[in-house]
């Protein structure tokens, strides 16, 4: 059985689902492929939403400990996993499922099943009931990735947990081991740790989240050492056997232990690899490069030109936000605008909490550039909003351009964080400079006026936060 279509979109994550519904939008014939019974990918099902519904339980729950500060105290809370799990869960039905009827609304017609490249212009569908033939004018890869993995992992053991398994929530362990000090080991720690696991990290380079700022690590780091039991950095595993009472480890490196610990759980968390092992895909004259990223230019087309990649697959940042911009690009390409994936500004969240948050140029990029910048940091312990919320671990600061005083990136450490970045991302894209900022009234008392003070702190003229002004 053969079918045709305009455009055929291989993965139905938020990548793939956003450029479904836009082609749709548009007036296309569009086939939507996926193995789940609904749209959403990794981020809806595996990833994004379920880990923020389980963090915002992990806020709660110490939220209530840090009450006992105000005068009000609450008895240690317990914990039903059956019915967080189902919580969790249905979370993630609602959403998914809405998705499913949008498709529907907008004659989408949804596959569910795995797609194999025939031929640069087919691809077979596989599916419960069969196996069918599309044929194509454009597709879009769509794929995604997956956890990473590490050499020497018991193969099949199920106490060695990756993201997806560790979202399960099948257990709450006594012990938890955390391999890798990015932001998926320190979120999903965040969780256990909050629901009484009694979690330590180990970390092979020399500070928490690699590639971050350190003065917004620094903020974190301090209010993570407190919740976890221990954070070994410049420190590997190099051995995990599995005994009768959990999983040995042994270490290597300056912060690790001398002996073998064991652990009733083992998180790997080193990060993801792209989907790009898709099958057929050599009968297609697409290209990937030796890191596995699908090669792709500025309107996310491949080197087979009916053919384009986005999100996670076509390169970093591997952030859904970013897929599915990539997908509006690409279907808009595909349908002959002129368009181009030319972002200044990514916004990334790491939702621990405090949250990190930043956009645009960091300063590590600067200085690894020998860039000259400007750093105004506004400290939120001068805020008074921070202050009735007792969470003055904080900071904003602004990367201005000394000469045209342009803002080139925010960096945000605080609770909230992620609820905040957007607006140096708005000012990032539209290139304002700090005075912009400084004149645009906030509402106080607010978080976000910590970006106009950061500003204020710039021109040396901040009300809150004394700091001489520059010559």
């Amino acid at each position: 059985m053969s079918d045709e279509t305009q455009l055929a979109v291989i993965g139905g994550g938020p990548g793939g689902y956003a450029a479904a519904f836009l082609a749709a939008d548009l007036g296309m014939k569009v086939a939507l492929v996926d193995p789940e019974a609904n749209p959403g990918g990794v981020c809806l099902y595996r990833g994004c939403i379920p880990s923020k519904a389980l963090l915002h339980v992990a806020k709660l729950i110490e939220e209530s400990r840090q009450a006992a500060n105000w005068g009000v105290k609450f008895s240690d809370p317990k914990i039903d996993v059956e019915k967080l799990r189902g919580w969790k869960e249905g979370v993630v039905t609602k959403l998914t499922g809405g998705l499913g009827q949008l498709a529907k609304q907008r004659s989408v017609r949804y596959l569910r099943g795995t797609a194999s490249f025939v031929n640069s212009n087919t691809v077979s569908v596989k599916t419960a009931s069969g196996e069918e033939k599309l044929e194509f004018r454009h597709a879009i890869l769509a794929t995604g990735s997956r956890p990473a993995t590490i050499p020497g992992v018991p193969a099949g053991n199920g106490n060695v947990l990756d993201s997806t398994s560790a979202l399960e929530l099948a257990s709450v362990p006594k012990t938890m081991l955390v391999v890798g000090g990015g932001y998926i080991g320190l979120e999903l720690g965040t969780v256990y740790a909050a629901l009484g696991s009694k979690v330590s990290v180990v970390e092979m380079t020399d500070g928490l989240i690699p590639g971050c700022d350190r003065d917004l690590v620094a903020v974190l780091a301090k209010r993570l050492e407190k919740i976890f039991d221990s954070i070994m950095l410049k420190t590997k595993v190099v051995e995990m056997k599995e005994t009768d009472k959990g999983l040995r480890v042994k270490f290597e490196g300056e912060g690790g232990p001398q002996n073998a610990q064991t652990y009733e759980k083992v998180l790997i968390a080193v990060g993801r690899k792209p989907n790009s092992d898709v099958p057929g895909l050599e009968n297609t004259r697409v290209i990937t490069n030796s890191r596995g990223f699908i090669q792709v230019n500025a309107q996310r087309q491949t080197a087979d030109s009916s053919i384009y990649a986005i999100g996670d697959v076509a390169g970093e940042p591997m952030l859904a936000h970013k897929a599915s911009h990539e997908g509006r690009t690409a279907v808009e390409a595909a349908s002959g605008r002129n368009v181009a994936f030319e972002p200044r500004a990514i916004p990334a969240v790491i939702f621990t909490d405090p949250e990190i948050a930043w956009a645009g140029l960091t300063e590590t990029e600067a200085r690894g550039q020998n860039r000259p910048i400007h750093v105004a940091k506004f400290p939120w312990g001068a805020s008074g909003r921070a202050l009735t919320l007792d969470r003055t671990d904080g900071l904003t600061k602004l990367i201005i351009d000394p000469e045209t005083e342009q803002v080139l990136g925010m960096g945000i450490v605080g609770a909230g964080a992620g609820e905040l970045i957007a607006e140096g991302v708005l000012a990032i894209e539209m290139a304002a400079l700090a005075s912009d900022l400084e004149l645009t009234i906030h509402p106080h008392p607010t978080l976000s006026e910590t970006v106009m003070q950061a500003a204020e702190v710039f021109s040396g003229t901040a009300t809150d936060f004394y700091r001489p002004r520059r010559k």
